[in-house]
């Protein structure tokens, strides 16, 4: 568990992330942020299989990191997260018509930024937030962008009919779906003792919203909550990848018992539930207990059993197996857009501009795991024109085959390579005097996961054409250090990541020389 001091206010935050028991998703694709120190908190349910959904939920977090990292004092976050999520989403959106293995992908996410007792929440999907009040109440803050709750908001399905309904997993709204998203978004003020809940649908598929009340009033340990969230979807089958983040403001809360009180949950008021004033997932609830959620605030029964509690449901009732998320690709929408101010409009800017280096080392980090595709794409059209493939050869012939061939399996061009070339010249790898060489050698080391060995490959090849006249622009450089970006995210390296950055905005200002090649991005 994380703690730090947000304006003389304690914040507390413990995760827990893992791909459940399906075989039919061995891979992880859910995704989360937690970062207690810049006070933002987010979690992504990537769609797509394979490795695209972690891609896809992968690059949001990246994305949303790096805008809180330049927040300044006194910044609109609501208007910053809403251009970091939109900027996450035209990312992704481009690497998924960029690649055939990502045409497909996509990803939820659920946003929570706290600047001492204000919270401001973003959201698009069906992953949701929970907030528990100081007093014991749980609402759910955020209305699942789904085929079926849109249907039980609209009025012409019950919850019970929603929660068995075979297309309960379809999602209507989703990053990188279309080039824009509609993200819905909300800031209030928080008392201490508040306890927030950011989850993926993983997590609220095997626990229902009281037993999910009961969790979060149990104890001060949110690692414990969090592995006990864990135990019990595991118990339940685990039929999806499950992620929870929970965030504390202020001291512990000691709740009082509440056994007597209603069972309930309400959404926050949306435009699609008006005539509801506000709907709930629960399964269960009666016509009577829609028309009680018109309140604001519901309130919820304290713990009345153990962990092992006989509300959960046995084994043997869990579904077999459960579809994956799909998604339907929305309607334009139609909503107005919120008034703004000239100073608002001024710092979407000053925020898009610093958004647009993390975009293209986002995009270089999905580019290079399938840049194979695009390459032969390419020869298919060479070919289509009568135009002659080059012939195979054991090492390639110029820049860009050397790099479709890293691409294509990286360890083979390190052993038949990299080492030859480096042990011809007395030289470790990392030595060798060729920028192009070492690039390559970065792209490979990147590729197999050496991201240390990697910056440094990065580093050198930069260093390097340092030692070139005209070379301030060339895109390899530029090329460089997109590289040298992604590696020093992933190692967390924020001074490399601030240099590159500035080497990036260095270019951009000396000549509009940005790498074209599918793993990069272009702009100014």
């Amino acid at each position: 568990m994380k703690e730090q001091s947000n304006n003389g206010i304690k914040l507390s935050a413990a995760v827990v992330s893992d791909r459940g028991l399906s075989k039919k998703r061995p891979l992880n694709e859910d995704s989360f942020l937690s970062d207690p120190e810049r006070r933002i908190f987010a979690v992504a349910d990537g769609v797509g299989g394979a490795q695209a959904g972690e891609v896809a939920s992968q690059t949001a977090m990246e994305v949303l990191d790096e805008a809180f990292r330049h927040i300044e004092p006194g910044a609109d976050v609501e208007d910053l997260l809403e251009i970091a999520i939109q900027r996450a989403n035209s990312s992704i959106h481009s690497m998924s018509r960029e690649h055939p293995k990502l045409s497909m992908m996509a990803t939820t996410i659920v946003a929570l930024h706290l600047d001492g007792h204000v919270a401001t929440i973003g959201h698009v999907g069906d992953s949701r937030l929970y907030r528990l009040t100081p007093d014991g109440k749980l609402h759910r803050e955020t209305a699942d962008h789904s085929v079926v709750e849109e249907e039980v908001r609209a009025g012409r399905m019950t919850p019970e009919q929603a929660s068995n309904h075979p297309s309960r997993n379809v999602i209507s709204r989703a990053l990188g779906a279309e080039d824009t998203v509609e993200v819905d978004l909300k800031t209030m003020e928080v008392e201490d003792g508040t306890c927030f809940l950011l989850c993926s649908d993983g997590i609220t598929r095997h626990i229902p919203d009281a037993e999910l009340r009961e969790l979060l009033t149990e104890g001060s340990d949110l690692s414990a909550i969090c592995e006990e969230m864990k135990r019990r979807c595991y118990e339940r089958g685990a039929e999806d990848n499950l992620t929870a983040v929970i965030v504390r403001v202020g001291e512990p809360t000691v709740f009082a018992s509440m056994d007597d009180e209603r069972t309930l949950v309400t959404e926050r008021t949306a435009p699609l539930d008006s005539a509801l004033g506000g709907s709930t997932s629960q399964p269960g609830l009666s016509a009577a207990q829609l028309d009680g959620s018109l309140h604001d605030t519901v309130e919820m029964p304290s713990k009345t059993a153990p962990a092992s509690s006989a509300a959960a449901p046995p084994q043997s009732e869990a579904p077999a197996s459960s579809p994956a998320k799909e998604i339907v690709v929305p309607r334009a929408y139609e909503s107005a857009p919120r008034p703004r101010s000239v100073f608002k409009s001024l710092l979407r800017a000053i925020a898009f501009l610093l958004l647009l280096g993390i975009v293209g080392a986002a995009a270089f980090y999905g580019g290079m795991f399938y840049q194979r595709q695009k390459q032969d794409a390419a020869l298919a059209a060479n070919a289509a024109a009568n135009e002659p493939e080059p012939p195979p050869a054991p090492q390639p012939s110029t820049f860009e085959q050397g790099r479709a061939r890293v691409d294509r399996d990286p360890q083979d061009w390190i052993d038949t390579v990299a080492k030859p070339r480096a042990n011809q010249e007395n030289k470790q790898p990392l030595d060798v005097d060729d920028p192009e060489f070492l690039y390559l050698y970065g792209r490979a080391l990147f590729l197999n996961r050496d991201y240390a060995q990697s910056l440094k490959a990065f580093n050198n090849a930069l260093g390097k054409l340092d030692q070139r006249p005209q070379a301030g622009t060339s895109p390899l450089r530029a090329e460089a250090l997109f590289g040298k970006l992604a590696a020093a995210q992933k190692m967390q390296d924020f001074v490399e990541s601030k240099n590159a950055l500035n080497g990036l905005e260095a270019i951009s200002v000396k000549k509009d020389v940005l790498p074209t090649s599918p793993g990069t991005a272009r702009g100014r």
